[in-house]
């Protein structure tokens, strides 16, 4: 199992709490962006389309604990942007320690073995390296050369160091089944804890609008790849019963409360893929957001996702409430051949808004007003 036992053990015994409290919604793991900044420019990346007024806007440390206390979250995920390039991450990472938080800080690896030492190995704490593929494929992905090589060796210096360190990959169009389940022998011979996967999410500011796969083409894919599996095991940092929603094996609905968002601009509606709003408060976040507006079947811009953030919330839900049929899925395994889960049905679902340049605007004018002020205490 990737997931260490103590992080399985206590996030399952906060599942069941909520479900004995009652509780409908509820999150699992706090996304915390403290900046959008990126030393990278990737395609299919759609966070770092920003002007620079905003790219240069940080999280304090104060802001980034409130959250985490507001939230609750067993765990928290801090992301981007590149943390590294926060000059204060070390502190965000020891505050939510502190906390008994688990924590995984993303990153591209450009920056880790020269900040490493901010850091201490944990039982609390993992570093989650970017990787799409083999040096070709990922050096393609980020569109920049030598990427792959430095963040193979800032695995092996993470390793060396004692912190566990997984891999997360992101799959497009042009993955092919059998050079993905190479690469993920190649990275566990690394040494690696864990692999996390999950299939891009289509962001309509991203650079690259060819390459986003639709569910068919995901759960074929995702088929393909666990059908070569060989003697090598690979280890998900993910539930089994989340890659077997991606093998088209299970019908789940996206559950975007259990990964909710804290960036620059608030708590962000709905959820870590889609800003279409932000909330002041987590509370009003939870309360105020009409959820069933959003999700695959209900929403346009929702109708081929099946990222972890959406849905592996649902399935670790699942695998609680209905354990038998959880533990049925690992003794039978992933499925990767005979007929799919049926899908949800897209007729009814909204079509899309665009409301990403009001956002920016709001905060350009918010973050001049700000300046404005600035200069006028100072004289």
């Amino acid at each position: 199992m990737a997931v260490p036992l103590n992080q399985a053990l206590r996030v399952g015994a906060y599942v069941v709490k909520q479900h004995l409290l009652g509780r409908k919604r509820y999150p699992l793991v706090l996304m915390l962006e403290p900046l959008f900044r990126c030393n990278l420019a990737c395609a299919g990346c759609g966070k770092i389309d920003y002007p620079a007024e905003i790219l240069n806007q940080r999280l304090s440390v104060d802001e980034c604990m409130a959250a985490i206390d507001e939230c609750g979250a067993p765990v928290v995920v801090v992301a981007g942007g590149e943390p590294l390039l926060h000059r204060e991450i070390e502190q965000i990472v020891a505050g939510a320690i502190a906390r008994k938080k688990f924590v995984i800080v993303c990153t591209n690896a450009l920056l880790l073995e020269k900040k490493m030492h901010l850091f201490q190995p944990s039982k609390w704490f993992s570093w989650s390296v970017h990787l799409d593929g083999s040096r070709e494929e990922h050096d393609i992905s980020v569109c920049q050369d030598g990427v792959y090589d430095r963040a193979v060796a800032a695995i092996a210096a993470s390793k060396a160091r004692g912190f566990r360190t997984i891999i997360n990959c992101t799959l497009f169009d042009t993955a092919k089944p059998e050079r993905v389940a190479g690469f993920f022998d190649d990275v566990m011979a690394m040494g690696v804890d864990g692999i996390s996967v999950s299939p891009g999410y289509a962001y309509e500011r991203a650079p690259d609008q060819q390459h986003f796969l639709n569910r068919r083409r995901t759960k074929e894919l995702f088929r393909g790849i666990f059908a070569r599996q060989g003697k090598r095991k690979w280890a998900f940092n993910q539930s089994s019963m989340f890659l077997d929603f991606l093998a088209g094996n299970q019908t789940f609905h996206c559950t975007p409360w259990g990964n909710p968002t804290r960036t620059y601009f608030g708590w962000q509606r709905p959820c870590y893929l889609l800003g279409e709003g932000y909330a002041k408060s987590f509370k009003e976040l939870m309360e105020e957001t009409d959820w069933d507006r959003y999700g695959t079947g209900n929403y346009e811009k929702c109708a081929d996702c099946m990222v972890h953030s959406g849905y592996e919330a649902t399935a670790v839900t699942e695998t609680i409430r209905r354990p038998w049929k959880a533990a049925a899925q690992v003794l039978r395994g992933i499925r990767t051949d005979g007929p799919m889960a049926p899908d949800i049905p897209l007729a009814d679902q909204r079509p899309a808004e665009f409301v990403f340049s009001a956002h920016v605007e709001q905060a350009l004018t918010r973050i001049k007003a700000r300046k404005q002020d600035e200069i006028a205490e100072a004289e």
